[in-house]
C-alpha cells in the first residue's frame, strides 16, 4: 500500500479529479491521508493557491497532479504508475478508440482509418 497525503480543502474539484487520476493510474492500492488545510494558518499559506498538493512519504510533493501527464511522470519517477491505464488514458485524452500500437492507423478529423494494406 502506497502512503499519500493530499492537502486540500471543502469542495476542490480539482482535487477530486486528482484522487480519480490516482485511483486510475496508480499501479498499486494508496492509502491516502486528507489534508484540511483551511483549519491550520501555516497549512494555508503554503498551500493556499497550490492545491491539490500530493505528498509522498519522502515529503516530495506534487503540484498540480490533476494534470495527468504531472501526475504520470511523478508516479513513475516512483515505480508506482500503471503503465496500461496510462496508455489508455492517454488514447482517450488525443480522442483515439483504440490503443496506439495499430499500425497503418490515420486519424482524420477525430475518427481513426485503418490502411488497406
Amino acid at each position: 500500500m502506497i502512503p499519500l497525503t493530499l492537502y486540500t480543502t471543502l469542495g476542490c474539484h480539482l482535487c477530486s479529479q486528482l484522487e480519480g487520476l490516482l485511483g486510475h493510474l496508480c499501479g498499486e492500492p494508496v492509502a491516502l491521508a486528507r489534508v484540511e488545510i483551511s483549519e491550520d494558518d501555516a497549512l494555508m499559506e503554503r498551500y493556499e493557491v497550490r492545491i491539490p498538493v500530493l505528498a509522498d512519504d519522502q515529503g516530495e510533493e506534487l503540484d498540480r497532479g490533476f494534470e495527468a501527464p504531472r501526475l504520470a511522470a511523478w508516479l513513475a519517477e516512483r515505480g508506482w504508475l500503471n503503465e496500461a491505464a496510462w496508455e489508455a488514458l492517454q488514447c482517450q485524452l488525443e480522442g483515439e478508440e483504440t490503443p496506439r500500437e495499430v499500425q497503418g492507423a490515420e486519424m482524420r478529423r477525430g475518427r481513426r482509418y485503418l490502411g488497406c494494406g
